[in-house]
């Protein structure tokens, strides 16, 4: 039995091996990482209430003291009808303003793409042929009156010109009401089926171009949930020229990660809320690495949302930015001017561990991976034990692969399954 577990202990050390190469190999093919210098950020934040003289640190620290005071006016995202769907009703891009305004025109505009439900598509081509009989029948109604009227023209031969106008605008009349009538009943029939259905909002990871996590939703789309999926503040068409990398929402600058991190949930909620617009009354999150804490924090903060899939996890935000394999740039750019215990203070705003309370009444998945080097396997285990520690309702996943090496066959699969089966079963009652 001794030498089982030996062999067993021996195999784990050859896997994590193999992994953690793997995960170095893949994270060395990005070239383009840039170490930015360190700011406090006192231009995102606002100075009332703040000593005249006092140090930037003690700036940063007073105002995070009163975020953390009230994080519900902080991440509050007051409700817009500014919303634009391109596209057909069975998806399409849709747009609205962010509830933060940056100083990057480009950032301001919030940019999803929606994936309907195939049910719910299979359920508009129904609503489509019942407008089509309900014209037909309409129609073929109004012939019968038609032919019954003008019969009757026909055999009074002392109603003259002005009888017969006035039949033949009883007959438009009677057409375009029968069509307004069964084109608001099929209308309501199919708002009434859509409440009935379920939607997931998707945050891809860090980084993540406009690609990211697409063949995921159309894996939810294809299980029977709408899928939303945001593009993140400064990602992909949202990104200002001066960029190549989506730098402003990870790095250095102290209080301008928070803002933009706060942007991302801001956004999400208004998503969230247009979701709920569209009738939709079960509404998940998924999230994957940085998605997954912006996926908390709108859980935390937004009542709409009824299950979180999260996927890399970790309790605290400056613990993965100090120690992990992707952030090794940024952690160059703050070493010399804070230190780890002053930057989680400062970056509570955005961790994990300070909302867990707050989802204790939604349903939670937990994924993480075991040879992970960017959200380190120790922090991962730290939020599940939390979770266990304050008897908060979880799901948890172990995934034998890596940060990266998740995105690649088989485990992207692997996982793709366990998260869009945490959803479904989460989002049926």
């Amino acid at each position: 039995m001794g030498a089982g577990r030996t062999r067993a202990r021996q195999t784990s050390d050859v896997l994590q091996h193999l992994f953690h190469a793997w995960e170095r190999r893949l994270a060395d093919a990005t070239k383009d990482r840039v170490v930015r210098p360190f700011e406090w950020g006192l231009d995102w934040i606002p100075r009332n209430g703040s000593a005249p003289g006092a140090a930037p640190r003690d700036v940063v620290r007073a105002w995070v003291e009163r975020v953390m005071a009230d994080t519900d006016a902080f991440y509050s995202a007051p409700p817009t009808t500014d919303y634009t769907l391109a596209g057909s009703e069975e998806g399409g891009q849709l747009t609205f303003p962010s509830a933060y305004v940056t100083p990057h025109v480009e950032n301001n505009t919030v940019r999803c793409r929606y994936f309907v439900a195939r049910s719910a598509r299979l359920k508009s081509t129904r609503y489509e042929e019942g407008i089509g009989s309900a014209r037909l029948k309409a129609s073929r109604d109004d012939e019968g009156i038609g032919t019954a009227r003008l019969k009757t023209l026909r055999d009074d031969e002392r109603i003259g010109t002005a009888r017969l106008k006035t039949s033949r605008h009883d007959e438009s009349s009677v057409s375009d009401e029968s069509l307004d009538r069964a084109d608001a009943n099929a209308r309501s029939a199919s708002l009434s089926g859509e409440r009935r259905r379920a939607a997931v909002l998707v945050l891809p990871q860090w980084n993540s171009d406009a690609n990211g996590h697409v063949g995921l939703c159309r894996l939810i789309a294809m299980s029977g949930m709408s899928a939303l999926r945001l593009s993140l503040p400064y990602h992909d068409e949202r990104m200002p020229p001066e960029l190549h990398r989506a730098d402003y929402i990870v790095s250095a600058n102290i209080a301008r990660t928070l803002q933009v991190c706060r942007q991302a949930v801001l956004d999400a909620r208004r998503a969230i809320q247009w979701l709920a617009m569209r009738g939709y009354d079960r509404i998940g999150i998924l999230g994957s690495s940085l998605g997954s804490c912006l996926s908390l924090l709108t859980t935390a903060h937004e009542p709409l949302i009824r299950a979180q899939a999260l996927n890399h996890i970790s309790p605290w935000f400056a613990d993965v930015v100090w120690r992990g394999l992707s952030t090794r740039h940024v952690r160059q750019g703050l070493d010399g001017h804070i230190d780890l215990d002053l930057l989680r203070t400062l970056w509570a705003p955005i961790s994990p561990q300070m909302f867990l309370e707050r989802v204790r009444d939604r349903q939670t998945l937990l994924v993480y991976a075991r040879y992970d080097l960017t959200f380190p396997v120790d922090l991962s285990e730290d939020l599940v034990n939390a979770f266990k520690d304050g008897a908060i309702p979880h799901d948890v996943a172990a995934l034998r692969c890596g940060h990266y090496s998740i995105g690649k066959t088989p485990f992207k699969y692997l996982d793709g399954w366990i998260l869009i089966r945490f959803l479904k079963r989460a989002l049926s009652t």
